[in-house]
């Protein structure tokens, strides 16, 4: 019986069980599109890759990445994941930074202090004002008045994601969603911390953020990369966040997600810790 090399990893958190859990399985190169998306349908984790020989010759290694109901060309907490397992695994870069390919195209991820990993915010595919519409039937689906929501952009770097701003983190944290109302959107809400919350601490974060998907199965996802990527370009470039940050993610899930944002320029980088939890052999 064929065995693979499988690993389970804890992304966006220093704490194992405390950030966003994603299955990674090496040696699968024979492996059809059929067979990674029953793997992934089985192991009912938000996200699960495969680390493959890259195609390209600018790029380290490829990745693809599977939901429990469909391939993504990109995703954040996959992203850095995978990352983790293929330098713990042996991986050595070519160049100064790591060069993932993935269906969105070259991804570029660097390493940062304290043994973060961190990538590069790909372009946003869709941007601009929300429809009225669409935020109204948003405001319904969340429970809240309209003008609790101050401020919204599309902020779709792939995964169809639109962006929403609250006034505060209780309010954020208060929302329980009725995602009949929401289907087939895929929202990101981002609030401050309010000055009593971080306290004295310069360490605290300055924004939660909760991530609403209704597509493929309604849900909350713990921390999610690809959103913070987006609503950091979204929030850095209008002058609503500064260039440099931490998010808070997961609150309500009961984990601990930590989202590092840096604005370099024009470029954004997303970054967080790994911890590795499972590492075995996959028999198929």
């Amino acid at each position: 019986m064929p065995s693979f090399d499988f690993h389970q990893v804890d992304v966006f958190t220093t704490r194992p069980l405390r950030g966003n859990a994603l299955a990674v399985v090496r040696g699968a190169e024979a492996w059809s599109v059929d067979d990674m998306a029953a793997l992934a349908r089985w192991t009912q984790l938000s996200e699960t890759t495969f680390l493959l020989p890259p195609t390209q010759a600018e790029a380290d290694y490829r990745v693809r990445i599977f939901t429990p109901d469909r391939e993504l060309p990109f995703a954040g907490h996959p992203t850095l994941g995978s990352c983790h397992v293929w330098l713990g695994t042996g991986g050595r870069p070519r160049r100064s930074r790591i060069m993932q390919e993935c269906p969105a195209g070259l991804i570029p991820i660097r390493p940062q202090a304290g043994g973060r990993l961190a990538f590069r915010a790909p372009p946003r595919v869709r941007s601009g004002p929300v429809e009225p519409e669409l935020l109204g039937r948003i405001a319904h689906g969340l429970g809240v008045p309209l003008r609790a929501l101050v401020a919204a952009e599309w902020v779709d770097n792939g995964p169809g994601w639109l962006g929403l701003m609250l006034a505060s983190r209780a309010e954020l944290l208060a929302l329980r969603p009725d995602f009949a109302q929401l289907a087939g959107l895929q929202l990101g809400l981002i609030a401050p911390w309010s000055a009593a919350e971080r306290g004295d601490d310069e360490a605290a974060p300055l924004f939660e953020v909760r991530a609403f998907m209704s597509m493929g199965g309604a849900h909350e996802d713990p921390v999610t990369g690809s959103l913070n990527a987006s609503l950091a370009q979204w929030l850095t470039g209008a002058g609503l966040a500064p260039s440099r940050y931490l998010v808070s993610q997961g609150t309500v899930l009961g984990r601990e997600g930590r989202v590092h944002i840096e604005r370099d320029g024009e470029e954004v980088w997303v970054g967080g810790h790994t911890c590795d939890c499972v590492q075995g052999r996959l028999s198929l």
